[in-house]
């Protein structure tokens, strides 16, 4: 997809990739909700079910910047339906797999997949078009972004609900074949100029400094992030040492990082192919772009974690109602598309990240404050459809800013940069935010109890926050244990609440941050010229 190229050829590749994009966004989230009839289906393990969850991510996250920096070499729409043909048949395993091993192997592969197009997808845009169009563009790629990870809970929960779990991996199969046909008449092959070798060594260290990392974050609450946690992972004592092992793999995923970076300059210094070419972070938009981006995904994404377990165990929402509740977020997202046409004649997208960020923070500050055991579904829609309009302008014009400078044949290496900076900060801020809620969860609970023996005391504690708050209702179900259950919900709302001042107070750095990027260089209110 080059600039050169008719205006509506290259918009209907827009289509296209919009398409593609919401197909791995989507996947991220819908498998939170299909869980318990996969476990009723399949009667996986515990250990079975964390891996049906991370592993996606995990392998996603740790192959973003190899996968970009193939893209330049191999040409980005060639690498967009490799990972579309691979992610579509990775999805038709999960649906068909008959065991929890299956669906773990799948999952990975849809990982993979899903690793080589979202990069793909952020460098076609950025070759394709300039100026306003690409404001344009990449406000639909970020509203995509930030609507389809809460259309998926809802998505899911109808699917399930109406058919089975199975259906919420085949839903991909034929928008996946969509892909992959129109993609070789709408989008034009996109490569980088320069031939150049591929560093695998630098791609291995790579891939083991972000796999261990985010490893790292997704696993610590539950290993115990200093000392082993009993009631976590580690419980049955296959762990000999009480020194959790968390602290081991942070350093591990440090010591990777420091490889990679030395490793990468080496090479840099005698002229030869990098990974990550270095010299991109002497581009202030592409460093304090990156930085920003990270922080952003730390405090948007935290609060999809928190919100949906909310709603379920305290208001009594079911898989599907606590969905369509999310739905207000989506609208607010994709409205930010319509809006950046209009806004970007008198802002440039510096000025609309700012005001995305903005908006986020407001809908999460109101949104802690107004929390209670009673809220009413009109506020929560309310606030979450601001929260929607500020990721719909933030995702996509942090991404204009982080690639507004990079060379067009640097943008896939740029591109899974940035998109291994998001993955990091929104495992970050799941881990966070996460310990933030059970930690507050432990100790509001355990003081409002406080007029019950200690053992008693303590074995609710441990029940409410072992099964994140899931028990609640079955203990507000039951007179002898009912107002138990109602303090239970009183301090999981309490802990919701500073779990969304956390994020709060992440995005205001965020914004803070922002306050550091200029304007690319190119003008950013010219219209490109066909």
């Amino acid at each position: 997809m080059m600039i050169g190229m008719s205006a509506t050829r290259r918009w209907l590749g827009l289509v296209v990739i919009g398409i593609a994009v919401s197909l791995i966004i989507v996947d991220t989230t819908v498998v939170n909700v299909a869980i318990p009839a996969i476990v009723a289906d399949l009667g996986v393990s515990s250990t079975e079910v964390q891996w049906i969850q991370e592993s996606y991510t995990l392998v996603f996250a740790a192959l973003l910047i190899a996968f970009g920096t193939l893209g330049d070499r191999i040409g980005r729409r060639a690498l967009l339906m490799i990972g579309v043909g691979v992610f579509t048949a990775a999805s038709i395993a999960a649906g068909l797999a008959p065991d929890g091993v299956a669906l773990i192997a799948a999952r990975v592969a849809q990982g993979v997949g899903g690793a080589m197009v979202l990069p793909a997808t952020m460098s076609l845009i950025n070759a394709g078009f300039r100026g306003r169009d690409r404001t344009i563009a990449f406000a639909v790629w970020g509203s995509i972004i930030g609507g389809m990870a809460a259309v998926g809970p809802l998505l899911g929960g109808w699917l399930i609900t109406e058919f089975s779990w199975r259906w919420a991996f085949g839903v991909n199969v034929p928008f996946g074949l969509i892909v992959l046909i129109l993609a070789v008449f709408t989008i034009r092959e996109s490569k980088s100029e320069q031939r150049e070798g591929f560093d695998a060594i630098g791609a291995v260290l790579g891939v083991l400094a972000a796999g261990l990392l985010v490893f790292t974050l997704i696993e610590g609450r539950s290993f115990g992030w200093v000392f082993v946690n009993e009631s976590g992972a580690l419980a049955d004592g296959d762990w000999p040492w009480d020194i959790s092992p968390t602290p081991v793999l942070f350093a591990l995923a440090v010591a990777a990082l420091t490889g990679f970076l030395l490793w990468e300059r080496r090479r840099e210094r005698v002229g030869r192919s990098t990974l990550l070419p270095l010299h991109l972070f002497s581009l202030t938009s592409f460093r304090n772009g990156n930085l920003v981006a990270m922080i952003v995904s730390l405090g948007e994404l935290g609060l999809l974690f928190v919100l949906p377990m909310w709603m379920q165990n305290v208001l009594g929402y079911d898989a599907l109602q606590a969905g369509l509740a999310l739905v207000s977020l989506a609208v607010g997202s994709f409205l930010a598309t319509g809006m950046v046409s209009g806004l970007s004649r008198r802002m440039t997208p510096v000025g609309m990240l700012r005001l995305g960020v903005a908006l986020e923070l407001i809908g999460v500050l109101v949104l802690g404050l107004l929390l209670s055991t009673d809220t009413g579904w009109q506020l929560i829609a309310g606030m979450l459809f601001v929260y929607g309009l500020g990721i719909g302008l933030a995702s996509s014009q942090v991404t204009n800013v982080v690639l507004a400078d990079v060379p067009v044949d640097r943008s896939g290496q740029a591109s899974g940069t940035q998109s291994t900076a998001r993955q990091i900060g929104s495992a970050l801020g799941i881990a966070v935010l996460g310990t933030v809620l059970f930690g507050t969860l432990g100790l509001d609970l355990d003081s409002r109890l406080a007029d019950l023996p200690a053992d008693q005391r303590e074995q609710v504690v441990a029940v409410v926050t072992d099964s994140a708050g899931a028990s609640i209702p079955a203990l507000q179900a039951d007179a002898a244990t009912a107002r138990v259950g109602d303090i239970a919900a009183e301090s999981f709302t309490t802990a919701s609440s500073y779990a969304a001042f956390t994020a709060a107070g992440f995005l205001a750095i965020a914004l803070a941050a922002s306050m550091s990027l200029r304007p690319a260089r190119e003008s950013l209110t010219a219209d490109v010229r066909m």
